[in-house]
């Protein structure tokens, strides 16, 4: 199903397994793990929970229950929810160097071997979030971090890293073949690498990080413990957080599982078209992966999530950048009494996506093979803020 006006474009794939076989990978997620990761959390210098934010007047305006957004622009000074991830990711990595087995993970308890760790490099790829939260993350251990960024990447977003203390440069490659550079730099130096997607042969590393994710859910459900979304839209660059939000929502058996809708950008549509293909795999998107959403220009789906996301989402869309803007510019002019949140491109799109679906009726049919209706309640992540503050300006003015 294609839906085109002048600039938005919307295109959505439904799966058509039965959303209750899930595959193997629903298995790393469960209530124990997600309570050892929140205890965790807990224990960094600077934690606090993230605002969820009732979007109720715009949830009227659209005709909806409720619409919920997580705004991640709040998260440890990083302006988006990656520290989550390389935060516990690098603690489990960390105690493996030290061989030691703590059922409470801590960062006093880490920390207290800082002499032991201090030599230790670890080294990423990244669009920008994810290389800022291990540079912070580093930093935080007293370790050192190496970042490698693909080509185009935001100048604000590579020197927001260097001031983290991070070695950072900006290559002449597109993302996954930025990632393969971390690899082989790892290899070659002894450095521990810490990539947010997972291939045959590394998953360790990237399992930590998507369970440092359910922390983004154990909040949320905290802090709404009288709604449960009916729709939760996701997006997804390698699929690390989509799959780490699907996977816990279904370990809570007494609770139906909302409909799941993935969001991608036009631009770097990998797990779209793995899906349009049908045989099973994941496959890669070639090329420059051109769109403004960084966080998910990303052209080969994350072993892991995949595994997770074809298995049990619901639809696999993907948006033109036109939807993106639209979506920063509603959460930034909120209606009524509504909170505004500064909330970038990638953050932003799956509140684009809800907007065109619900706003316009030439929408009506995808909306309601997604079963929305007056009684949805929609579950959102702001999955960062202004990151690059120059373009933020630019397309909210």
């Amino acid at each position: 199903m294609s839906i085109i006006e002048k600039k938005a474009v919307i295109e959505c794939h439904f799966n058509e397994t039965d959303g209750h076989s899930y595959s193997n990978g629903f298995g790393i997620a469960n209530q124990e793990t997600a309570r050892a990761v929140a205890y965790f959390h807990k224990s960094l210098p600077g934690y606090s929970p993230t605002p969820l934010i009732k979007l109720s007047v715009f949830a009227r305006h659209l005709g909806v229950r409720e619409i919920l957004i997580k705004d991640e622009s709040k998260r440890f000074d990083l302006n988006a929810f990656k520290g989550l991830g390389a935060s516990y990711a690098m603690a489990k990595a960390l105690l493996s160097e030290l061989n030691l087995d703590l059922k409470e993970i801590a960062f006093d308890k880490i920390l207290s071997h800082s002499k032991k760790i201090s030599h230790l490099t670890f080294v990423t790829a990244t669009d920008g979030n994810h290389g800022r939260a291990v540079a912070w993350a580093a930093s935080k251990f007293g370790c050192k971090a190496v970042v490698f960024m693909p080509k185009g990447s935001s100048k604000a977003r590579l020197q927001a890293i260097r001031l983290l203390g991070a070695q950072a440069s900006i290559l002449d490659c597109n993302y996954d073949e930025a990632v393969l550079f971390a690899e082989k730099t790892a290899k070659e130096n002894d450095w521990i690498l810490m990539q947010d997607t997972s291939w045959p042969g590394y998953d360790k590393i990237p399992l930590h990080i998507m369970q440092g994710y359910f922390t983004l859910l154990t909040e949320a459900i905290s802090q709404e413990k009288d709604v449960w979304p009916t729709h939760v839209f996701m997006q997804a660059g390698v699929g690390s957080l989509a799959a780490a939000i699907l996977a816990f929502l279904c370990s809570f058996f007494e609770k139906p599982k909302p409909v799941f809708i993935l969001v991608e950008a036009r631009g770097a549509p990998c797990f779209f078209k793995s899906m349009e293909i049908g045989d099973g795999n994941p496959h890669t998107i070639q090329g420059d992966l051109k769109t403004i959403m960084a966080g998910l220009a990303c052209g080969k789906p994350s072993q892991i999530g995949w595994e997770i996301l074809k298995a049990g989402a619901d639809a696999f869309t993907v948006c033109t950048d036109e939807v993106a803007k639209k979506g920063m510019r509603i959460l930034g002019n909120p209606m009524g009494n509504d909170s505004r949140i500064i909330s970038g491109e990638s953050g932003a799109v799956t509140l684009g996506l809800v907007y065109y679906l619900l706003h316009e009726k030439k929408y009506r049919d995808l909306k309601n093979r997604l079963k929305i209706d007056i009684d949805s309640k929609i579950l959102l992540f702001s999955t960062e803020g202004d990151t690059d503050p120059q373009h933020y300006r630019k397309v909210v003015w």
